[in-house]
């Protein structure tokens, strides 16, 4: 008797495990497919967590073979945790309703999860005390939780992916679900042995067929979200990152938004690097936030004043890919590789609240802040941060979105800085790849007007460059009149408790990018 018990603790532990895995990869797809990775996080978990509660409350009607039923519970989610990645990829390829397959998804497994504590409480209440039985079934269950937390987190989203990290996670149901039926075979009948027999060997055999064909079927489904043949396709831990090309050309794409195209990547990258650098008088100390491409180190490599690059960039897939692939090693010369370059693979936030140094430019090249954790990279404490870091006459660039797609996104950046201390003057560019792109620069102990004047002065004929040249700087510098009325809409400050960017930027008119 207490080895039956032990057994259906062992496999709730093991239930556990696979069930916050469970919603942690639906919440990774959701996030990949729709976006906003809080939204999405917090209402998967939220509505796997109702349906598991409707579970729980489903599973009072279980009155006969409840080991059998427990047995069919694991069979099921098995088959629909492994094949979830698979079905959101497909239905990517072939209908616009991505995110109602993946939250259908959530509702059926955390049903079909809500229904295994209940079941198991019941049938191990023949061998404990109901206070021992409650305890240690939660008990058990909880300690799963951890390990797949730690399992998604460490191993199964960086060195899996999204397509055999759902295959480990329905193994482990289906181990379950086939241990249970060996040791606890002489307590099912006759028939009931034949009908899991037989279910066994076809869920293996689905999930045998499901390993061998994941990977076409995900780079199918990838392929429909680009124009273009992918080339290139990873999950990092922190994102995805995909490279497309056409003919003679490529294209980087982060989580599915275009970070840059060999077509016209000096068109974003000469106006976010040159004017700044040239408005510091002979540079030294540089430090990139973002950049992870090389293209933006390649620009201020041009400075012969330069003596030491920082490069601070999260991902080191993104680093190390800088370094590998032939296309962006082709694409940056090589710079991150350049001895004046330092890469350091770290939150840029933490890296500015620990780091001691001090510096002549900060150039920001991060992506879109297009979520609350994004944002902070673009909030009021981000921004006194950099100030602290800069030297007297310090200068700071950031790449700040569209400022006609989201024109309320771009000027809240502007509006950000200048609340951090900062005198900043926006500018933009026609990348054609892009669309209207810009930038803000930041300096300190100088007026508007005449920050203005200096960048509309500036050339750069001791710079080797494609596009810029000083002609640019009056095109790059101009706006026209207040189109978008912004002194007839205030804007916000960004602050970490008063994300409001991110809204901004969701609320741009995206629909004619």
């Amino acid at each position: 008797m207490r080895l039956k018990s032990n057994i259906l603790k062992l496999a709730l532990f093991a239930t556990g495990l696979s069930g916050i895995v469970a919603e942690y990869i639906l919440s990774t797809l959701a996030t990949y497919f729709l976006g906003d990775s809080v939204f999405q996080w917090t209402m998967i978990i939220s509505v796997m967590l109702f349906s598991m509660g409707l579970g729980s409350r489903l599973s009072k009607y279980f009155t006969t073979d409840l080991l059998k039923k427990f047995i069919i519970i694991e069979f099921s989610l098995s088959l629909l945790t492994s094949f979830s990645s698979l079905l959101a990829y497909s239905a990517a390829a072939y209908t616009v309703y991505t995110g109602l397959i993946i939250y259908t998804l959530s509702i059926i497994i955390g049903l079909m999860i809500g229904m295994e504590i209940p079941l198991v409480v019941r049938l191990n209440n023949e061998f404990e005390s109901l206070k021992v039985n409650i305890s240690s079934v939660l008990e058990n269950d909880y300690y799963g939780s951890l390990l797949g937390g730690m399992f998604f987190a460490f191993i199964g989203l960086p060195y899996l992916g999204l397509t055999y990290t759902p295959f480990v996670l329905g193994s482990i149901n289906f181990v379950v679900a086939f241990f249970l039926l060996i040791i606890l075979w002489e307590h099912l009948g006759n028939n009931i042995r034949v009908q899991l027999g037989a279910g066994s060997g076809v869920v293996t055999l689905l999930l045998i067929t499901g390993v061998l064909v994941a990977k076409p079927i995900i780079m199918f489904g990838e392929q429909h979200r680009y124009k273009d043949k992918v080339v290139f396709s990873k999950q990092s831990k922190y994102q995805k990152i995909v490279i497309t090309q056409w003919k003679d050309d490529y294209w980087l794409f982060i989580n599915g938004n275009q970070q840059l195209s060999t077509v016209d990547e000096a068109l974003y990258h000469e106006p976010m690097v040159h004017p700044v650098m040239s408005l510091s008088k002979k540079p030294k100390d540089v430090l990139i936030l973002g950049g992870g491409d090389g293209c933006a180190a390649r620009e201020v490599l041009k400075y012969p004043s330069v003596k030491g690059i920082k490069l601070v960039d999260l991902d080191p897939v993104m680093t190390d890919l800088a370094n590998e692939h032939p296309m962006l090693i082709n694409l940056n010369n090589g710079s991150l590789m350049h001895p004046k370059v330092e890469v350091i693979n770290q939150d840029a936030y933490i890296f500015l609240e620990q780091n001691q140094g001090y510096y002549d430019v900060i150039i920001i090249d991060l992506p879109d802040p297009k979520t609350i954790e994004i944002g902070r990279l673009y909030s009021h404490e981000f921004y006194q941060l950099c100030k602290k870091r800069l030297r007297p006459h310090g200068l700071i660039v950031s790449q700040a979105g569209s400022p006609y797609y989201a024109w309320r996104a771009f000027q809240c950046v502007d509006t950000t800085m200048q609340s951090a201390g900062f005198t900043t003057v926006p500018l933009h560019n026609q990348v054609i790849t892009l669309g209207e792109w810009g930038w803000i620069i930041g300096a300190k102990g100088i007026s508007r007007e005449d920050l203005l004047v200096i960048l509309r002065g500036l050339n750069f004929d001791q710079i080797q460059t494609k596009w810029i040249n000083h002609q640019a700087m009056t095109l790059i510098t101009s706006f026209g009149k207040d189109f978008f009325n912004y002194s007839k809409d205030p804007i916000e400050v960004n602050t970490i408790h008063n994300p409001v960017l991110y809204k901004y930027y969701l609320k741009g008119k995206w629909d004619l990018y």
